[in-house]
């Protein structure tokens, strides 16, 4: 377990570095070129047409670092997301699977305990870390040494539990950023009405240029933010969803593949 840690962490440090160089390398040749083409334009048709309103572009609404930093979390957010999820659907697999060969009728005693803990020792390194396995071999070794269904089925139980309770925590990360993105939006809307301010002496002469644009960086930095938060909070609470399934069907899985099995001598 802790070798996977490590490269969960290894793979999130790796991810937000790769987030970063694309979202700012996108920015820095795509989006504020064609923002500020589209302010050039904007600001020169106006200067021909008084009665000219500009439309809305996407490329100014997003050109600001505030919605570049939005990005970069929300690809990093996409990446931990996906490497959670693919690591569920693995497990998932397993489910599938007939990992202990105990046909219907066969009764497990004690003494039984070892050559079936053989079977899942024998797989690879790689899939004992996961849940399902963990759990066959614990209440296997369980059983052995305590000769007790109860022993088994209460240890089980414990299990799924502290395994479901270390799924939540591992969401800390992403509820992390979940808040953070709204919170860096809030950020570009206090800069941009202090900006806004700092023109209000130019507005009072009658060029009200630099409030109007400033108070839309304001605005867009929130907009793009609360848009970001809505899809993430989504995909996040599927995946926790996913995690919930995948703990419940493996804690039935044990119970109808191998508790069951179980019978005590006397």
């Amino acid at each position: 377990m802790r070798r996977t840690f490590s490269n969960e962490f290894l793979f999130q440090v790796f991810a937000l570095i790769i987030a970063v160089i694309v979202v700012h390398s996108v920015y820095v040749t795509v989006v504020r070129p064609r923002a500020n083409a589209v302010l050039a334009e904007q600001a020169l048709r106006m200067q021909q047409d008084e009665n000219y309103a500009p439309d809305q572009s996407v490329w100014v609404i997003i050109r600001d670092y505030e919605q570049e930093s939005c990005f970069v979390l929300m690809l990093w957010a996409f990446a931990i997301m996906g490497y959670k999820a693919v690591r569920v659907a693995r497990e998932r697999r397993l489910l599938q699977d007939e990992l202990l060969p105990v046909r219907e009728g066969v009764r497990i005693l004690p003494e039984d305990t070892r050559e079936y803990a053989r079977v899942l020792q024998s797989l690879p390194e790689s899939a004992r870390g996961l849940l399902l396995p963990r759990a066959l071999l614990t209440a296997l070794e369980r059983f052995g040494s305590t000769r007790s269904v109860q022993d088994v089925s209460a240890v089980a139980k414990t299990m799924f539990e502290s395994e479901s309770d270390r799924l939540e925590s591992d969401l800390a990360m992403i509820r992390y950023i979940a808040w953070a993105i709204p919170s860096i939006g809030f950020i570009g809307t206090v800069r941009g009405i202090g900006l806004a301010l700092g023109q209000a002496h130019r507005a009072v002469q009658g060029d009200i240029t630099g409030v109007t644009e400033n108070l839309g960086t304001a605005f867009n930095s929130t907009l793009i933010a609360l848009l970001i938060s809505i899809v993430l909070m989504f995909l996040m609470h599927q995946l926790q969803a996913m995690q919930e399934r995948l703990v419940f069907d493996a804690q039935e899985y044990v119970d109808h593949n191998l508790i069951r099995h179980m019978q005590s001598r006397g």
